[in-house]
Formats: C-alpha cells, structure tokens, sequence
C-alpha cells in the first residue's frame, strides 16, 4: 500500500466525517489515479463509508443533529437499495457504470449550485 493510498484514505475519511463528501472524491481517485475499475472502487466506496460514518454517528447524535426515526427508515431502505445496486453494477458495463456515475455527479453538482436555498 502506497503513502499516497494512505493519504487519499485518510483525507476522504476526514471529509466523510463532516459530510462534505468524501466518498465522491475517494471514488475519483480510485478510477482516476489509483488504477481501479468502477465496479471495485465503487464496492472500495461503500465498505469505507461504514466506520467513517460510524465515527460520525456519535457526534451528531450529540448535537441533537439526527431525526432517529428518519434516519432509521432511511437506514433500512438504504441498506436495501445498496444491495440492489450493487447486484445491478456487478452485471453492468464498467463503460456503462462510469457514464452512470458522470451523469450522477453532474446533476448533484447541478443541483448543489442551482438548487432551491434553505433560509434556515
């Protein structure tokens, strides 16, 4: 395992933490500069979330951050909506995923930017 694997681990880690999107960039530097196939970046992507999620969890369960009854409907159909992709890109086109996830990024950046502004 290279310093730079490490590095690329750690930072993406940090900025999962604090929601700022990590796992999109550990993504990108998986396919981009670390040599791997979307299928197993993306496999890479959903393992790590795990324990950087788990390290946040604690923390915004503190600050009273977290609808539990959301989050625990959210969980559970997120667990079942992971599965089902993952079974879903196993059988896809790296060429046909990649597009997928260009299309993905594209419109959250769309709507990050031009999307409707909370006054909260």
């Amino acid at each position: 395992m290279s310093v730079l694997n490490l590095l690329a681990g750690a930072a993406t880690g940090a900025l999962s933490a604090f929601g700022i999107g990590g796992g999109t960039l550990l993504l990108l530097y998986l396919t981009f500069l670390a040599g791997f196939s979307q299928q197993t970046a993306q496999g890479i992507n959903l393992l790590y979330f795990l324990p950087t999620a788990g390290a946040s969890l604690p923390l915004h369960l503190r600050r009273g951050a977290i609808d539990r009854s959301a989050a625990l409907t959210g969980g559970v159909w997120g667990c079942i909506a992971a599965v089902g992709g993952a079974l879903l890109a196993s059988v896809m086109e790296p060429e046909l995923l990649r597009g997928c996830f260009g299309v993905y990024l594209i419109v959250t950046g769309c709507v990050t930017l031009f999307g409707a502004r909370s006054s909260t």
